[in-house]
C-alpha cells in the first residue's frame, strides 16, 4: 500500500514540504501541538520568549509529524523522533506500536524554518539536508558577519560583487547551501564554513564543490528553489549509498498538508564539477 500523501514516490524521489506560518492559524497550531508534540519538543515550545518565535517552533514541528504520518502511516503522536548528539532529528525504528506502511527505517528527513517560513525535505536510502531563508534579511546589520565564516575563494568571489541586492542574494545562497549541506552531514554548526566551498551558477544552481576533509563532491547533489518571491530553500541530497542509485525525481508540496494535493515536480541537477584543493591547505 502506498502511504497516503506519498503520491506514488519511491526510493528514487526526494519530497518537499513548504508551508508559511499562516497555513495554521495560532488556534490551530497550539491545538495540535498540544496531540502531536512529545515532552520534549513542548518543553523547548515553552521557553520562547516572544510569541512569534513559539508560534514558529509549533507550526514547524506539527508540519514535520503529518510529514512523517503521511510517509510512514505511523499516527503523528506516535512518532518517536530522537536526535543525535549534534541535535540533527531521526524516526526511530521500528515503530513503538503496530507496523508501518514504508520502509521507515530508510526514511531521512530535515527541517528548516526562518521568518515565518517551514519546509521539510524527505528521502529514502540517502541523506538530506534543507535550509531555507528569506532574501530579504539583510536588515540593518547586514550580512558581512556572515561571509567572514565562508572559504576564501567564495570572500574573493563575493568581493566582487557591489554592495546590493545581487551581492547579498549571493551571499545567502552560498549559506544556505552550506547549511544544507552540513544538516545532511548532521554535523551542523560543528562544521567549519570555510572547509568546503561552492561556486554559483550566475542565477541558480551549483557549478563546482569542493567538499572537506574525508567526503567527496560526487557524493552530493545540490539544488536551490524558490517556492515564494523572495524566499530562497538550498537542498542537499546524498546520491547513495551501498551502490543506491541516484534519485530521480524531486517533487514540492505547497502548504499544510491536510489532504492529497498534488505536488509539482521540479528538476533535480545532474552533478557539478569537484572544485580543486586550495594550494597549501592540509589534506
Amino acid at each position: 500500500m502506498t502511504p497516503t500523501g506519498a503520491t506514488g514516490a519511491g526510493r528514487g524521489t526526494v519530497q518537499i514540504w513548504f508551508c508559511l506560518n499562516e497555513a495554521l492559524d495560532e488556534a490551530t497550531s497550539t491545538l495540535l501541538a498540544g496531540h502531536w508534540l512529545d515532552e520534549h519538543e513542548r518543553e523547548i515550545a515553552g521557553r520562547f520568549l516572544f510569541e512569534r518565535d513559539r508560534r514558529q517552533y509549533l507550526v514547524a514541528h506539527a508540519l514535520v509529524r503529518r510529514v512523517l504520518s503521511l510517509q510512514t502511516g505511523i499516527p503523528e503522536a506516535e512518532a518517536t523522533i530522537w536526535r543525535s548528539s549534534r541535535g540533527r532529528p531521526f524516526l526511530q525504528s521500528p515503530p513503538p506500536h503496530g507496523r508501518s506502511r514504508g520502509p521507515e527505517a530508510e526514511l531521512d528527513f530535515n527541517l528548516s524554518h526562518a521568518h515565518g517560513c517551514n519546509v521539510v525535505a524527505v528521502a529514502r536510502d540517502r541523506r538530506v539536508g534543507i535550509d531555507v531563508e528569506r532574501l530579504d534579511r539583510g536588515g540593518e546589520r547586514g550580512l558581512d558577519w556572515i561571509v567572514e565564516s565562508f572559504a576564501p575563494e567564495e570572500r574573493a568571489h563575493l568581493a566582487a560583487i557591489a554592495h546590493g541586492s545581487r551581492r547579498d542574494r549571493a551571499t545567502l545562497r552560498l549559506w544556505t547551501l552550506k547549511e544544507a549541506y552540513a544538516k545532511a552531514r548532521g554535523l551542523g554548526l560543528g562544521l567549519p564554513f570555510d572547509s568546503f566551498a561552492f561556486e554559483l551558477a550566475e542565477d541558480r544552481g551549483v557549478l563546482g564543490f569542493r567538499p572537506p576533509e574525508g567526503d567527496r563532491a560526487d557524493r552530493w547533489l545540490f539544488t536551490e528553489l524558490e517556492p515564494r518571491p523572495q524566499v530562497l530553500v538550498s537542498l542537499a541530497v546524498e546520491k547513495g549509498a551501498d551502490g543506491t542509485a541516484p534519485p530521480d525525481r524531486l517533487l514540492i508540496h505547497d502548504g499544510f498538508p491536510w489532504g492529497r494535493a498534488a505536488p509539482r515536480e521540479a528538476e533535480l541537477p545532474t552533478g557539478h564539477r569537484a572544485l580543486p584543493a586550495l594550494a597549501g591547505a592540509a589534506r
